[in-house]
């Protein structure tokens, strides 16, 4: 599971957040926990609407795509922090990320009495019109002492405090397991496959259809190519040694951008008959609905399922399995969204590969084998999890069921 934990305090020194860092690295093992500031919000003003704000709109799309959220307020004056109640405004505005959401809340403050006071409000107000999170009733975590609470790692040192908090959060995890049952996904829009909507790195002087696009628009553009660097987040690599990377990757990777633009491809020097997703040169930089062209009308509708799944925020990823391969081929698909700085939807990472050999490499080098599991699927692969190693288990990302047309690999970025 993925949840995010707010900061209900925009002060540089708050043992709120000291918190929730302390959920993050203590609990890593039972969810993912991505902690959010709202330093950066500015004050609630409905006649100066900062909706399409750049920390309002990060902490929009970040809530939204979350399984869950954990607040940690602070108590003032026996409430939550005007910082908060300000971003919580922002958020039930133009804007309801929270709808429906699973809330879990916590506090720590100097006091005895933790943060119970300010707890109450908050409920209150995640329950009110606009808002309408699901707030986890009752398991309340309250911090009091919070001077004393930490060492000097930022590690709560009472043990028996530790052991409730993991309680709570167990209670949490379990809780948004029975909400996500009622969580409706969002409408898909109709999708424009065909790059009508630039974005602004379309390069709109070249037809995507041109099957020399890729040398026409690097043209234009003056792309770098060869020995010439490349600084990357976390490494400095020429252009000659990022293809290496990414050809030596042990999977088929693709990438299809905001405008439904298919962009890139590796292994291009492969013949596209022992691919498993056959891709071809002439296809980079086409349009989505060119690169699908050869679908029956039907299957283009999974197409945009895909893509209007991950844009919308449904789920973080779709993964597929392909009918009908060879014994010796588990043909998996896993459609990843990407996101840009502010956190809205940046297109779609495609990764394509044989899941067997891991599989077998797994068993053998654990000494487990599979168990149980329902009537082989097309293929011959068991289509139940496997209750004795995990290995085989192949669901969709976020939980929700995927229509049954969805399981095909016809349905992301590839061409088959």
């Amino acid at each position: 599971m993925k949840f995010v934990g707010i900061v209900g305090s925009n002060a540089d020194q708050s043992y709120n957040r000291m918190l929730l860092e302390f959920i993050r690295r203590h609990f890593k093992v039972k969810f993912e926990l991505e902690v959010l500031e709202i330093k950066d919000v500015p004050m609630f003003n409905q006649d100066d609407d900062q909706s399409d704000s750049f920390p309002v709109q990060y902490l929009y799309n970040k809530i939204n795509r979350a399984d869950g959220v954990i607040i940690a307020t602070p108590e003032h004056n026996h409430t939550t922090t005007p910082a908060l109640k300000s971003t919580l405004e922002w958020l039930s505005f133009n804007l309801h990320p929270f709808e429906d959401k699973p809330v879990m809340i916590v506090g720590a403050s100097y006091y005895d009495q933790g943060t119970s006071r300010a707890q109450v409000h908050l409920r209150k107000i995640l329950d009110a019109p606009g808002v309408n999170a699901y707030t986890l009733p009752g398991n309340e975590f309250l911090l009091g002492k919070a001077k004393e609470a930490f060492d000097e790692n930022g590690n709560i040192k009472n043990e028996g405090t530790v052991a409730f908090l993991g309680q709570c959060l167990d209670n949490f995890i379990k809780y948004v397991g029975v909400v996500s049952q009622l969580k409706k996904p969002k409408p898909i829009a109709p999708e424009d496959l065909d790059c009508n909507k630039p974005i602004a790195t379309t390069i709109t002087e070249v037809d995507p259809d041109d099957p020399d696009w890729l040398e026409k628009a690097a043209k234009v553009v003056n792309a770098v190519e060869g020995d010439t660097y490349v600084k990357l987040d976390q490494g400095l690599l020429t252009v000659n040694q990022l293809n290496m990377f990414l050809n030596a990757m042990p999977f088929e990777l693709t990438y299809a951008d905001d405008n439904n633009q298919f962009l890139y491809y590796n292994n291009a020097h492969q013949d596209p008959e022992t691919m498993l997703a056959k891709r071809v040169p002439s296809q980079t930089g086409n349009r989505m609905s060119t690169v699908h062209a050869s679908l029956p009308a039907g299957r283009m509708k999974n197409v945009e399922w895909v893509i209007g799944t991950l844009r919308n925020g449904d789920q973080e990823y779709v993964r597929t399995i392909v009918p009908g391969s060879p014994a010796e081929v588990i043909n998996t698909h896993n459609y990843q969204a990407m996101y840009y700085p502010d956190g809205s939807y940046a297109g779609i990472n495609e990764i394509v590969f044989n899941f067997k050999p891991w599989l077998d490499w797994y068993l053998q080098t654990t000494g487990q084998r599979l168990v149980g599991g329902s009537a082989p699927a097309a293929g011959g692969h068991g289509s139940g999890a496997d209750a004795s190693s995990g290995a085989s288990d192949s669901g969709h990302g976020g939980g929700e069921a995927a229509p049954a047309a969805a399981s095909d690999a016809d349905s992301g970025a590839s061409s088959h």
